[in-house]
């Protein structure tokens, strides 16, 4: 297993990240299979896990504090995310200092532990003033409960707009960015890795599998389980009569004709190829069994050369995105049409 330092932290971190979306009741809900997964990871080097108080209502954070009671957590880097609605009612999600405050509290008690070494915005709220939410983070560090903050999913102009805020107040500033990169969503290559690498951010990239399209399990001219996998969560990203999903199906095959010519399997070519890029600092992997993690960690040793990355480049061009990766944010200027329209009145005088 290979280590990185994480952006400016001094935090050495583990090439790979255990992402345990799938832990608790979305995914696995055995408790102990789920323990005894993590306790896996940690036996094979990695040292850096991430959850999210939103994972399966925050059954994956109390998966994640049974796994590292004791002497397992003071060797574990543990990072969280909140910012997704917790329950009913009102002001239960955002990134307002109201929410923050007591989001860290609930994750605390839900992971069995007085720490976070990485607590993350999870999407944009525009309803808040980032210098709130950096404020009120920079606060919870002072405290203690947190050692680091970054953010995840958030655009290129955002990351801009968060630093400059920062500078402003005189504010700690993220530290890290949590993107969704793969071989076939490449988009961030053009905009967010350059950012992050401009202000010197660590970065953790996640969905490597395509939010399990290039898990190897759907290929073209095989019948797809809709009702099984991540294609029950999202069936619309498998269903092989949708167009878009026949160009993944195509490009997927491509990709794995070039992993079998290194004598690899799909799943380890593109766990692989979110280090190739210099501005990657670990890549998160989020198997539900202990099986799926091992398949997955027998990429952890592979290094992809020049000629493997001009052959993707020519599969899928640099900065080129063949799905939209992130299925539950969309930037709020797409969908308010007054954003992107002048009143009538003034479309006429102009």
């Amino acid at each position: 297993m290979r280590y990185r330092t994480l952006g400016g932290t001094g935090i050495e971190v583990s090439a790979y990240c255990l992402g345990t979306m799938m832990f608790g009741s979305v995914g696995n809900p055995d408790h102990d299979d789920c323990v005894r997964t993590i306790h896996r990871a940690l036996d094979a080097g990695i040292n850096f896990v991430d959850t999210a108080d939103m994972y399966s209502a925050g059954e994956s954070e109390v998966v994640v504090g049974k796994a590292l009671r004791g002497a397992r957590r003071d060797g574990t880097v543990l990072a969280s995310k909140f910012h997704f609605p917790m329950g009913e009612g009102r002001n239960r999600g955002g990134n307002s200092r109201r929410w923050i405050v007591q989001a860290v509290e609930d994750s605390l008690r839900r992971l069995q532990t007085d720490r976070i070494d990485l607590y993350q915005v999870h999407r944009p709220d525009d309803t808040t003033d980032i210098e709130e939410t950096l404020d009120a983070l920079a606060d919870l560090r002072r405290e203690g409960k947190i050692r680091a903050f970054g953010c995840s999913t958030f655009p290129a102009e955002y990351l801009v707009e968060a630093h400059h805020a920062a500078d402003r107040r005189a504010l700690p500033r993220f530290r890290t960015e949590q993107p969704p990169y793969s071989l076939l969503a490449r988009g961030i290559e053009s905009n967010v890795l350059p950012v992050a690498a401009r202000y010197g951010m660590g970065v953790l990239t996640w969905s490597p599998l395509a939010s399990g399209f290039l898990s190897g399990r759907y290929r073209k001219g095989r019948p797809v389980d809709l009702d099984g996998g991540r294609a029950r969560l999202h069936p619309k990203r498998f269903d092989p009569a949708i167009p878009e999903n026949q160009v993944k199906l195509d490009v997927a095959d491509r990709l794995a004709e070039v992993a079998e010519g290194l004598g690899r399997t799909l799943p380890e070519l593109a766990v692989a190829f979110p280090l190739a890029h210099p501005a990657v600092t670990s890549v998160i992997i989020g198997p539900r069994t202990e099986d799926q993690l091992d398949g997955l960690l027998k990429g952890a040793s592979l290094v992809l050369d020049d000629a493997t990355l001009d052959r993707i480049d020519e599969i899928v061009p640099p900065g080129t995105n063949l799905y939209h990766p992130d299925g539950v944010w969309r930037h709020p200027a797409l969908d308010d049409t007054s954003a992107r329209r002048r009143p009538e009145g003034e479309r006429s005088a102009a």
